[in-house]
């Protein structure tokens, strides 16, 4: 009996690898089809207008499903389902771009796909924070998100060579074969799993009828309640948010200086890296230090890469810049999630998740459409600026935030 509590580990040690290798082989697919995408929307005669309304579109469809999923994550006994379903509708769809002929077309299958997206996505980190305590939530992410972005480095290559000798539709149909192996670990890897109570008793995986009561009649009950730190943050990233747009808009940025369409992959690519190297230690890093601090930093540094998008003094300058993104991305992603997570009760984690999520998509579809239409009325340099701008004063309102609340360094 008491050597209970150290046969946990090994299952939160396969829990956590198992979404790793799943995040793995589904960004392969993704990462595949979406750096051609662009490009590929350009022979059916679409432009930024068609692209800003296709990913604004399918955005605000995932900002939905995740508020939908996050609320049913807290009250679902078996949240697995829902996750594997999720891959698995993904994975179906995006070979089906190999056989379209116009791009509302594109539209439905990029509508299904964050639509399966959304719904899977805060009962998977539901799951990943009941596997692991709070002080190691930022490792867990990380590692997960470090996995992920390895496979948005495979996927780039694997398209790239792919694109240079058999054309953009093999592309997607190529895509078929990581996300089936997605689904299957998903399948046969991922476990439930039920954190202990203090007593040593587990802890049921859902409110009790009594539990429910007491919510729906007392919002502002404990086990329901979000803290005012959690809609601090939540202002600051629905602001960076509006000027986030689809990165669809860098690569179409980078055509528009002068990179070619068939190195479109190699862009994804070289971000990526920096994406998989740092996403870890970041993660490692805000377990030890205040998390506002590294994800403001973040924003500091996406307004940089596009302050120089909107700049584009050479294509030199495009490719460092694109590098760079890549350390954006892990200061913020992973960093954020635990940050949200560690902010409320445990009864609550989906719906802070799912809020969190869909505050931040509505804004990102605003931003897609805003970018869009900028870009048509007073040219590509414009909406780069307005984006560097958002992210400076959200990476303020981040620090005053941690200031606020008195964060101060983890032991």
């Amino acid at each position: 009996m008491p050597e209970r509590p150290a046969e946990r580990e090994p299952s939160a040690a396969r829990n956590i690898y198992a979404f790793g290798i799943t995040s793995f082989l589904n960004d392969v697919a993704t990462e595949m089809a979406y750096w051609v995408l662009p490009a590929f929307l350009a022979t059916l005669g679409a432009g930024p207008a068609q692209l800003g309304l296709i990913e604004g579109i399918a955005e605000s469809v995932a900002s939905f499903s995740q508020l939908f999923s996050g609320y049913l994550a807290d009250r679902i006994q078996r949240r697995k389902p829902v996750v594997v379903a999720g891959y698995f509708i993904a994975n179906a769809v995006k070979p089906l771009l190999a056989v379209v002929t116009a791009w509302p077309q594109i539209l439905l299958i990029r509508f299904s796909d964050r639509l399966s997206k959304g719904f899977r996505a805060a009962p998977r980190d539901v799951m990943v924070a009941e596997s692991v305590p709070k002080n190691r939530l930022g490792s867990a992410y990380g590692l997960i998100q470090s996995m992920d972005s390895a496979g948005a480095i495979a996927g780039p290559l694997i398209a790239l060579m792919m694109l240079s000798r058999f054309g953009i539709r093999s592309v997607f149909w190529a895509a078929a074969v990581p996300g089936a192996l997605c689904v299957l670990v998903a399948l046969l890897g991922i476990r439930e799993r039920r954190r202990a109570a203090p007593g040593g008793q587990p802890r049921a995986a859902v409110p009790t009828a009594e539990k429910l009561k007491t919510s729906a009649a007392s919002p502002s009950g404990e086990g329901i309640k979000l803290p005012s730190s959690f809609h601090f943050v939540l202002i600051a990233v629905t602001l960076f948010s509006l000027g986030n747009s689809s990165d669809m808009f860098l690569v179409l940025r980078a055509q528009n200086v002068g990179i070619r369409v068939g190195l479109a992959p190699l862009l994804g690519l070289v971000f990526n890296i920096t994406y998989t190297l740092a996403s870890w230690p970041a993660g490692w890093f805000s377990d030890r230090v205040s998390r506002r601090l590294v994800a403001s930093v973040g924003y500091v540094i996406f307004a940089a890469v596009y302050f120089v998008f909107a700049r584009a003094p050479s294509t030199l300058a495009i490719w460092i810049a694109m590098a760079v993104y890549g350390f954006y991305y892990a200061l913020t992603q992973p960093v954020l999630k635990a940050l949200v997570v560690e902010s409320v009760g445990e009864d609550v984690r989906g719906r802070a998740l799912g809020i969190y999520f869909f505050v931040t998509s509505v804004a990102t579809l605003a931003a897609s459409l805003i970018t869009g239409e900028l870009w048509k009325i007073y040219g590509a340099g414009i909406p780069f600026y307005f984006s560097a701008g958002a992210a400076l004063v959200a990476a303020a309102l981040l620090q005053g935030a941690w200031r606020g609340n008195n964060v101060s360094f983890k032991g």
